[in-house]
């Protein structure tokens, strides 16, 4: 009988042998939580559609960020829902606006790296990224609109600012109005392909979105990769620091080319949808929800991206140290 003469198997012994020959990891310091804030509420609010996801009032940025700390995780992405919205978003900008002191606390008492996410469908009542004029965004008074909160966030304290609106030339007018305001160490963490997706409506019930139609004319369709590029490409010429892509897992291919194409750190947003599914399935035992998070991180992660915006990170942090 002739045996095998290479035997992948050596490599799989044991737990040691596989975590030492091991291509690809993941550490807490990857992962970027969101943390939704809304001055509407005094006491913490789950999200029904996204199970061990709250929404905090701003009374709880102190002990947020202990926890998040305690957890190993070091990056933060802050999205606010505000009391009133109009058809501007006119909220989005004020330096005492939710985001702003969401911020700011947090600044204040934690040493975490804060990324500020930019955008106005929580802000506006329609619900669009901009400003909508005659049933269409007006791209270029939303980019002046972008520059006014992005220094407002960046006043507050915000470490990265993330505009998240697909708006034509944004990366170029909040970098312009950033250095205009001495914010010039503020990195631009850039959307730079985002998809017109359906994973993202447990996110919408979070921020109680008022958003009701079709994003498709600024965000992209699913069919499209060269375009991503096209997208990245302008993106990282008007000065973005880091490039992201969202969502993540139905777009690993993206995420692979981009890494192959461009040098900057690169982002992936595994999004509400991503998330909801995996706690779904594993509520009802249909899957080991903790490996699934686990497989469904490190993936991303393989596919390129140097970091992952995701609602488990501290749950992912957990785990790590448990497997220690």
């Amino acid at each position: 009988m002739k045996y095998p003469e290479v035997r992948m198997r050596r490599l799989r012994r044991n737990r040691i042998i596989e975590d030492l020959v091991a291509e690809t990891s993941v550490a807490s310091s990857d992962f970027i939580l969101p943390l939704f804030f809304d001055e509407n509420i005094s006491t913490d609010r789950p999200v029904a559609s996204m199970p061990g996801v709250v929404n905090h009032p701003l009374s709880r940025y102190e002990q947020v960020g202990s926890s998040i700390e305690e957890s190993g995780v070091k990056s933060v992405i802050v999205f606010g829902t505000p009391k009133n919205k109009d058809m501007y978003g006119s909220q989005a900008s004020l330096s005492n606006g939710v985001s702003q002191r969401a911020i700011r606390g947090l600044k204040d008492n934690s040493n975490l790296v804060v990324i500020s996410d930019l955008c106005m469908c929580e802000y506006t009542d329609h619900g669009h990224c901009g400003i909508v004029h005659d049933g269409v965004i007006d791209n270029d008074k939303t980019l002046l609109q972008y520059g006014k909160i992005a220094v407002s966030q960046a006043e507050a304290g915000a470490d990265i600012i993330a505009p998240s609106g697909m708006m034509d030339g944004q990366v170029s007018a909040i970098r312009m109005a950033l250095d205009d305001a001495n914010f010039s160490d503020v990195l631009i963490m850039a959307y730079s392909a985002k998809y017109c997706s359906s994973f993202y409506g447990p996110f919408r019930d979070a921020v109680n979105s008022s958003f009701k139609g079709d994003r498709s004319t600024y965000q992209m369709q699913c069919s499209n990769s060269r375009e991503a590029m096209r997208e990245i490409a302008l993106d990282v010429n008007e000065g973005a620091d880091i490039i992201m892509i969202k969502p993540a897992l139905p777009y690993m291919d993206i995420i692979h080319e981009a890494r192959n194409r461009f040098d900057n750190p690169i982002a992936a947003y595994q999004v509400s949808g991503e998330y909801a599914m995996i706690q779904a399935a594993a509520a009802n035992n249909w899957i080991d929800g903790d490996h699934a998070m686990m497989e469904s991180l490190i993936s991303i992660k393989r596919a390129g991206a140097d970091m992952i915006i995701t609602y488990f990170a501290e749950k992912a942090a957990e785990e790590l140290r448990r497997m220690l």
